[in-house]
């Protein structure tokens, strides 16, 4: 059968429209069907249920109208009686749907622009959504673009088959682009907006920097080296931290390159961004003196409950290791994930000598000895009055000078300053209605009654509603800095492991969970993979 102009017209123009847009031929032929309906309407009627066809092969249009069968007609334009559709279709039942034949129609302005409209419509939808299937896909790509305008700062930026924008605060700082300007950027997020599909691009992102060394670097590619951790400070300076899971292979000089032909390409990519490069190790200690240098570090003390890190350096080389406007010591930190404090060794000398002063008076009020007993136990290590209370009496015995007498006596003398203050903290607790029965926790002590009175906490219930987070503390990362949140036992010596315990023997003797439950919660976690 032959095509007619007007057939082979309306599928030309849906291959063109597919072609143009990157869509679906079929959903421009659903479209042109979803538009020849809605004139269709226009003339037999809004009511009216119409539906069109067109070939996909050949072009030729049908156009029916759809009757529903009922029992009795409410609408005439959409129902037919049961009795009227048997004469169409024998074996026609309730629910089902008649079709008549309806003859073509020629399509006036007003018909046609309203078509062309719902065509343009449907089109639209079926770019945007190609366009966020495409792009969601692609996030943590880099992309190529081309500079398409500038408002306000902000890029916009011509992608060949979509358009993304970089941010003013996603550029590198004193980043200026035109109109036809070449850029590369990172996909970090796509979003489906009122407007369409929002591609955002970055160029300040970490892992804008990962990906342009593991296009420099084929170790990185090939998955030998890998990029543990990055901190930056756009078209200033970064810190990378790089490992290698071959020894022969060494990560920093492979990322480097052949007179450093390799992280020059990515430091002119990035405005000239200088970059230290160092080797990533398990060891906390050990990764902050590399990613401290070029300032040389003297000492280091984790807290690793707080997750800060005590770091001494020489006196000439504080500010080395600050670096401009604590520019060093601040990528450091974001880069291992922990607060750095930088002492020189005169300020860690004075303060150790603070804090043997203060044990020293410590000893002398608690045990009532003279100066230089309490200098000598000071100067032994000893820290608190507990530690001397509770330690091993030949431990203090050995310490020259004393004998196993002296030694009992000074133990002694603590365990009484203890009781008496345990007393004075009982004393206190009862004053804030603190609940006796909390004394059945394991590792609970009077001073700690005291800080769970003073914040509300009198009885086992009380106790067993407590989390982790409120006795021991947390910490929150947020933009390279870790803020830290005070708990009630933030003056005593307790472990989240042990706060958490302390919790789990409140709940057991309020009756909220059972032996019997502990049970199978350690038999799921032994029988879960590893």
């Amino acid at each position: 059968m032959a095509v007619s102009a007007n057939r082979l017209e309306l599928l030309q123009i849906a291959d063109a429209v597919a072609r143009e847009k990157s869509i679906d031929r079929m959903i421009v032929i659903e479209a042109m069907q979803d538009a020849m309906e809605k004139a269709a309407k226009g003339r037999y009627g809004a009511e009216t249920n119409i539906k069109v066809e067109i070939n996909p092969r050949s072009g030729e249009t049908r156009m029916w109208r759809l009757l529903e069968v009922v029992d009795a007609v409410e609408e005439p334009a959409r129902q037919i009686l049961l009795k009227d559709a048997k004469f169409k279709n024998d074996a026609a039942k309730i629910g089902d749907f008649i079709t008549e034949p309806l003859p073509p129609m020629e399509y006036g302005r007003i018909a046609a622009q309203s078509a062309k409209q719902v065509i343009v419509q449907k089109v639209r939808d079926a770019e945007r959504d190609r366009m966020y299937d495409e792009y969601i896909g692609r996030v943590g790509e880099i992309v190529n673009g081309t500079v398409k305008r500038v408002e306000y700062g902000n890029v916009i930026v011509d992608l060949g088959r979509g358009e993304a924008i970089i941010r003013r605060d996603e550029l590198i700082p004193r980043e200026l682009y035109r109109y036809g300007d070449r850029v590369r950027a990172y996909i970090y997020d796509v979003r489906r907006e009122q407007r369409g599909p929002q591609i955002f691009l970055s160029r300040t992102h970490p892992q804008f920097m990962a990906k342009l060394f593991m296009q420099e670097v084929p170790e990185i590619y090939d998955g030998i080296i890998s990029i543990r951790s990055i901190a930056r400070d756009p078209g200033s300076r970064a810190k990378i931290a790089v490992t290698s899971s071959d020894s022969s292979i060494d990560p920093v000089g492979a990322c480097v390159g052949m007179r450093g032909s390799r992280v020059q390409a990515v430091v002119a990519e990035l405005q000239g961004e200088k970059i230290d490069i160092i080797p990533w190790t398990e060891s906390i200690a050990d990764l902050v003196v590399s990613a401290l240098q070029p300032a040389d570090v003297a000492k280091v003390v984790l807290d690793e409950q707080a997750e800060r890190i005590e770091v001494v350096v020489p006196d000439e080389q504080l500010s080395l290791a600050i670096g401009r406007r604590g520019q060093n010591v601040r990528l450091a930190s974001q880069l291992i994930g922990w607060d750095i404090d930088i002492l020189t060794e005169q300020e860690e000398s004075e303060r150790r000598q603070k804090e043997f002063t203060e044990r020293s008076t410590l000893f002398m009020k608690a045990l009532d000895v003279d100066e230089m007993v309490a200098q000598l136990l000071a100067s032994e290590g000893f820290s608190s009055v507990e530690e001397l209370a509770y330690i091993d009496l030949a431990e203090i015995a050995s310490i020259q000078g004393f004998d196993e007498e002296t030694a009992g006596e000074i133990q002694n003398r603590a365990a009484e300053y203890l009781a008496a203050i345990e007393r004075e903290n009982d004393d206190e607790r009862k004053k804030l209605g603190v609940a006796d029965e909390l004394y059945e926790i394991p590792g609970l002590t009077a001073a700690m009654l005291v800080a769970l009175g003073a914040e509300g906490v009198k009885t086992i219930e009380d106790f067993a509603g407590c989390a982790a987070d409120d006795l021991v503390g947390w910490s929150e990362r947020k933009d390279g800095e870790t803020k830290r949140f005070e708990g009630t036992f933030k003056d005593f010596p307790v472990s989240r492991e042990e706060a958490e315990d302390m919790i789990l023997q409140a709940r057991l003797k309020a009756g909220w969970i059972t032996e019997a439950d502990l049970a199978v919660d350690a038999d799921a976690q032994e029988g879960a993979p590893v």
